[in-house]
């Protein structure tokens, strides 16, 4: 499987992300072993996680997912082999995102606890806090770099005008400098990317790692009405998409996935890794039969026709 480097780092991933978002929340503990072996066996090597997952969950503190993760890793003995991304910042049950330097010098020790490993690979900012100078994050990053505990670093839900003020202080300090943006993107949800990131991140040679692929179950073509809502928790943030864009871009989908005999979520993913400014979009699995979509979508090269018709149902200007 090709892989790809994020940003300028030398650190390469193949091409699709498991997002372990799910583990702890709708998948347990075993299932969560059984679906990370098959991810790994089928040629991947990139997991996304946060130190917040799956604190939703009545029950769970956050850390869950980590510590699965964790476990996995330590039982299989393959830590080298992964290149693990997790994330902190988030509203830990604060009232409000932190990003401060305390903070992030406590939080990652908790997450290379829970995760049982030395050092991670991808630590990203999950959620910025305006009030806390982008130097003062970026100089706990520093620190965390040169004591080895940390690789490189990311952001997410953060504005264009702040990565962009992180890049000059990076270069201006000779702090690490954010190497991969995770924002949300997908056939779906593109006007705010590609209008307000995409060019940032195409400037300075950023990697984009985007949440909801696949839209939340929407790009799947589980959903085409509203009494489909209903087939899963997931279900009513979906229904958003039900309008006359998103049922063409459905049709679009199922017109693509059968002249390539593949899913219309193999499409929807193929369709990211085609896009210059993607390396690995992110995606849950909840059974090893969802996995057969990732497999093929790293598999498939669309040809210009098919990105075309794509682009024209998903089109936003």
């Amino acid at each position: 499987m090709q892989k790809r480097a994020l940003g300028k780092s030398n650190i390469e991933v193949a091409p699709l992300a498991f997002g372990g978002n799910v583990f702890g929340w709708t998948i347990d503990e075993t299932t969560s072993f059984e679906i990370l072996d098959a991810f790994v066996a089928a040629g991947f090597n990139f997991i996304d996680t946060a130190d917040v997952y799956s604190r939703w969950v009545p029950g769970n503190i956050g850390g869950e997912s980590e510590t699965i993760l964790g476990k996995w890793m330590k039982q299989r003995n393959n830590r080298e082999q992964i290149i693990l991304a997790t994330k902190i910042g988030a509203d830990n049950g604060k009232g409000h995102p932190d990003v401060s330097k305390a903070y992030i010098l406590k939080g990652v020790e908790d997450s290379l606890r829970r995760l049982q490993t030395e050092y991670i690979d991808l630590y990203q900012t999950h959620y910025d806090n305006e009030s806390t100078p982008v130097e003062e994050t970026l100089e706990a990053y520093d620190q965390l770099v040169k004591a080895g505990k940390v690789r490189i670093i990311g952001t997410s839900n953060m504005s264009p005008e702040r990565l962009k003020a992180s890049l000059q202080a990076s270069e201006k300090n000779g702090y690490p400098r954010y190497e991969t943006l995770q924002p949300n993107y997908s056939l779906v949800e593109r006007k705010e990317y590609e209008e307000s990131y995409e060019p940032i991140v195409l400037e300075h040679q950023l990697s984009t790692i985007n949440y909801y692929s696949l839209a939340s179950g929407f790009l799947t073509g589980k959903y085409r009405s509203e009494a489909d809502l209903a087939k899963s928790q997931r279900g009513q943030g979906v229904k958003k998409y039900l309008n006359e864009q998103g049922l063409g871009i459905l049709k679009a989908l199922d017109e693509v996935a059968e002249e390539y005999k593949v899913t219309p979520a193999s499409v929807a993913l193929a369709w990211l890794m085609a896009r210059p400014s993607v390396a690995a979009p992110i995606a849950s699995a909840t059974s090893l039969n969802q996995l057969q979509s990732f497999i093929q979508a790293a598999e498939l090269s669309l040809r210009t026709e098919a990105i075309e018709k794509l682009d024209q149902a998903s089109d936003w200007k």
